[in-house]
Parts: structure tokens; sequence; C-alpha cells
């Protein structure tokens, strides 16, 4: 019943989105307006490329937020066992958020914190 089952549910998984997608172009008025096609910027006209290169301190600064965001999730499940695992957790929990620490110390001195 594994297989089949899995197979099933890609099949209607399928269906389903495909489904969607002919009701909308079906259902939905379409115009072809060249202003539809432009990049919107707060009601503001583009003038030049919209192609345009950012800041690399961006994705770093992204970076580092998913990395403690990250480390929230791997907290979570040791405070809810903190009972259960002891002072072995407590340890581990420790070296954890020293490793953690140290990078963002070397984030903070590398300059990686400072908004551009």
């Amino acid at each position: 019943m594994g297989s089949v089952a899995l197979i099933l549910l890609v099949i209607v998984g399928i269906a389903f989105a495909g489904g969607g997608i002919l009701v909308s172009k079906a259902v939905a008025k379409s115009s072809k307006n060249v202003t539809k096609g432009e990049p919107y910027e707060c009601g503001i006209p583009t003038t030049g490329t919209s192609w345009i290169q950012f800041n690399v301190g961006y994705y770093l600064f992204a970076l580092i937020f998913l990395i403690f965001d990250v480390e929230l999730v791997f907290m979570y499940p040791w405070a809810v066992a903190v009972k259960k695992v002891g002072i072995i957790g407590l340890v581990e929990i420790v070296i954890f958020m020293f490793i953690l620490f140290m990078g963002l110390l070397y984030a903070w001195k590398k300059g990686a914190l400072k908004w551009m």
C-alpha cells in the first residue's frame, strides 16, 4: 500500500495544481497591456534598467539571521526535554551556544553586521 499511496498522492497533487492553473486561465480576464509587464516600484515610474546589483552585505546579514533562526529550532526541543537530558544536555547546549557565539564574534569583527 505504501508505494501505491505515494504514486496516487503525487498524481492527485499534480492534478490539483494543474486544475487550479487551468481554472484561473479560463476564468480570469487577460489583457495585453505594456504597463503590466513593467516592474512595480511603489508607484514611481522606473528610470533606466531594473537590473541593478545589490551590496553583498545585505546577503551576509540575511545569512547570519538564518543561522541564528535555525539555532532556535535546535534549542526548542532541548528546552522541552531539559529535565530528561540532565547535565549532559546542559553541557552540550553550552558548547553549541559557544560555537554560535564565536561565529557571531567573527561576523562582527569582519563587519558583516554593519548595515550599509
